[in-house]
Parts: C-alpha cells; structure tokens; sequence
C-alpha cells in the first residue's frame, strides 16, 4: 500500500520508464495515521536573485550549474526557481547580466548562444517536485515554483527558527 501524497507525481516517471506501455490503477485501502515524510528530490535549486527578464548570453554562461526551467526573455523575480542546481544546497543566480558591449570589434562574429531545452513543468510534476519550503505558483499562462521566503535573509531565518523548533 502507498500513500496517494506518495503517488503525485509518479504516473508521469512510470510512463516515462515504460515508455507508455504501463497502467496505473489505484484503489482506495484505507485512511491511515502519517507515517513520515516521503524521500523527495536530492538536488537543491538555481534561483533568481533580482527581478527583471532572463537573458541568454547569462542562462548559457551558468547552464553548467544545472538543468534550468526557464527560457530567455521570461519574467523572472527574487526568489523565483530557475533551474535545478547539480549539488544539494540551493544557489542563487544572476541571469539578468548581459553580455559587456565594447568598441572594440573583432573579425569573428558574435556566435548565437545555444542553450538545453528548459525542464518544462506540468502542474502534478511542479506539485512532485517542491519541497517544505517552496510553492507552486498558478497563472492562466504559466506554472512557477518559488521559495516562500522570497528573500534570501528571510529564508536563512525561517530556517534557524525550524531548527530551534525541532
């Protein structure tokens, strides 16, 4: 038996590793007393830290940091996820920065910057994917996931006060 906060998010991975030969059936047991947490992601996220819009030249130079969920041109503010960061802890990024212009030309061109298709997210994956501390955002026109604690200081101290609780 598994739990149905368990099973969000799943049907999309088991489609994925069978290749869509698989059905999912689920049945209802029984209410059951909370038995702990669920093991979620292991990776921490990339976040924006300042508002304004994505730009392509920054995204390419910190694609080597992780995964990112955006594309260039998106709206992006403090405390917003951007990306999955490839270590455990969660980094903030400036993908705001654009490209230094000089006077100074050179004979080979400027090459288009080339970027990974971004991690496109469906309202369960966004749901699967959060954690404690983050939300999912809902417009008619996008799905973003966000730190509660849009601010950096204020997450530092939302996580001493969990500490001293626990």
């Amino acid at each position: 038996h598994a739990p149905t906060r368990g099973l969000i998010g799943y049907q999309g991975d088991l489609m994925t590793d069978t290749k869509g030969t698989a059905i999912m059936n689920r049945l209802f047991h029984a209410y059951l007393p909370y038995k702990g947490e669920i093991a979620g992601r292991r990776n921490g996220v990339l976040l924006s830290n300042d508002a304004g819009e994505a730009v392509a030249y920054a995204m390419f130079k910190l694609e080597d940091r992780g995964p990112m969920m955006i594309e260039p041109g998106v709206k992006v503010y403090k405390g917003m996820i951007i990306g999955e960061h490839t270590r455990e802890n969660d980094l903030e990024l400036n993908v705001l920065k654009g490209k230094q212009l000089s006077n100074i030309r050179t004979t080979s061109k400027d090459e288009a910057v080339r970027l990974t298709p971004p991690i496109r997210m469906t309202l369960e994956k966004a749901l699967a994917y959060i954690e404690g501390d983050e939300l999912v955002e809902i417009t008619p026109k996008s799905i973003r996931l966000r730190k509660k604690h849009l601010d950096a200081a204020d997450r530092k101290r939302a996580e001493k006060t969990k500490e001293v609780v626990a």
